[in-house]
């Protein structure tokens, strides 16, 4: 964690004070997420404790789609199409297919789709008024929810799933003792 800048929720270049603190948010927890997985093997992200289980790389195909789904839900404002599901699974859902699916890739694999969806972020983030973020439509069970709680949603996912691949970390080190 080389970013001198990592600790500070504080403005960023070219967002708003509230887009700011969000990403300062968000890259926290991508930057500890990296550090997790940089440098894993192939094996190693295909790893499944078992039949029910998730890989790493399950897990980091996830991170995208979920932030891939929120770019959809909350900057387009709609619901997802069939295309929309079609490019967001298996790694949106996981399960059997994903265990099919999401495997053989290299860590740059899932890096770069990562770096890739954040950048769409933060690009469509710079165009946005912190008004924005309090924009409130219906969410899970019909309750109201604003964009920021949207977008917290998706780094509080990713913090989720890190502490996942954690423990497959710590599963495979005992396994290959």
């Amino acid at each position: 964690m080389g970013n001198q800048s990592l600790f500070l929720i504080d403005k960023k270049e070219g967002l708003s004070l509230e887009f700011s603190k969000l990403i300062s948010m968000m890259n926290y927890t991508r930057e500890t997420t990296l550090a997790e997985v940089k440098n894993l093997s192939v094996n190693q992200l295909d790893f499944l404790i078992n039949d029910k289980a998730y890989s790493i790389g399950m897990l980091l195909a996830h991170m995208v789609a979920v932030e891939k789904a929120y770019q959809i839900a909350t900057f387009e404002n709609r619901d997802f199409t069939e295309e929309d599901i079609q490019m967001l699974n298996p790694g949106l859902d996981l399960g059997k297919t994903a265990q099919e699916q999401i495997k053989g890739n290299p860590v740059e694999f899932y890096l770069e789709q990562l770096e890739q969806t954040r950048k769409k972020t933060i690009e469509k983030f710079q165009t946005l008024q912190d008004s924005w973020l309090l924009e409130q439509t219906p969410f899970w069970g019909g309750k109201p929810a604003n964009n920021y709680f949207k977008w917290f949603h998706v780094f509080e996912d990713e913090l989720n799933h890190r502490g996942q691949i954690r423990l497959i970390k710590n599963i495979i080190d005992i396994s290959t003792k």
